[in-house]
């Protein structure tokens, strides 16, 4: 099997449906499989699956239990030399998934690739090649930790962003987590993604292991999805502050106050955390 590509969704019936049509489209001349992790979802997501994509691996929970987490199952369920990691909110191209995968089988020092996302109007969003927000890049900065994040360009005071840095592949830190190709060696050497990290947080601490690991991150613009960026709830909601500032709290502690120092090749000395999920 080359690729296992793997979706979660969470009461995103009509983007969801637009995601895998797309996506079997991307892989229609590669041997893959299409798993898919419906979390919980309470309007017509699992009934329009069980119509519309009774031959995909189907895992149906009958609880919440966060994208962190699901994901993982959708790894646990994966045999493919590669991991495709999508959000239920994305189309892809039609030659996106072959192109990546080209890159990877070029590219042996990649442990994972992203590509250019666009707006639905076409528009680049930046974070495609960051992997950060602005709340993320603040964190990161307040705590000291952007220094491990030379790629990001965090202490650059301008916000401007030129084309040539748009179409450049280029190793950056951070790998978008809406679409992230995965080699399934590096996961199955690094571990999983951090479960603590529920909604948000975890593709930034996945990148970040790769390159604890050694491996190297690229952002790869030759192809592009289109990222709906769709969210359950508004950011001023409880529920929102929760995961997303929780996650930021728990990714600085991680890295910052329980987690023995060690050298990575390439950048300063750095807490090294522990690769197994803590309980």
């Amino acid at each position: 099997m080359k690729i296992s590509v793997i979706v979660v969704n969470h009461n995103m019936c009509m983007f969801l449906k637009q995601t895998l049509l797309t996506l079997i489209r991307a892989c229609k001349d590669i041997d893959y499989e299409l798993i898919v992790i419906d979390d919980a979802s309470v309007d017509k997501s699992q009934k329009m699956l069980q119509e519309e994509f009774s031959e995909a691996k189907l895992i149906l929970n009958k609880a919440t239990v966060g994208v962190a987490k699901a994901r993982n199952q959708g790894i646990e369920q994966a045999t493919g030399e590669y991991v495709l990691l999508v959000n239920a909110d994305t189309i892809s191209g039609k030659k996106t998934v072959e192109h990546v995968l080209e890159f990877m089988d070029t590219h042996n020092d990649a442990g994972g690739v992203g590509v250019r996302a666009l707006s639905p109007r076409g528009n680049f969003l930046p974070e495609s090649r960051t992997g950060f927000t602005r709340a993320w890049g603040g964190l990161l900065k307040l705590t000291g930790l952007a220094k491990y994040f030379p790629k990001s360009r965090l202490y650059k005071n301008d916000d401007t962003w030129v084309e040539e840095e748009e179409f450049a592949t280029t190793e950056v830190d951070v790998i978008n987590g809406a679409f992230m190709l995965l080699r399934k060696s590096v996961l199955n050497k690094i571990g999983p993604l951090d479960e603590r990290l529920t909604m948000f947080g975890h593709d930034i601490d996945l990148s970040f292991r790769i390159r604890l690991a050694g491996y190297k991150n690229y952002y790869f613009p030759k192809t592009y999805i289109l990222n709906f960026k769709n969210t359950q709830n508004s950011k001023l909601s409880w529920s929102h502050i929760k995961y997303f500032y929780g996650a930021m709290i728990i990714f600085a502690a991680k890295y910052l106050l329980h987690m023995p120092k060690i050298k990575i090749p390439g950048i300063p000395q750095i807490f090294a955390p522990k690769y197994e999920i803590e309980r």
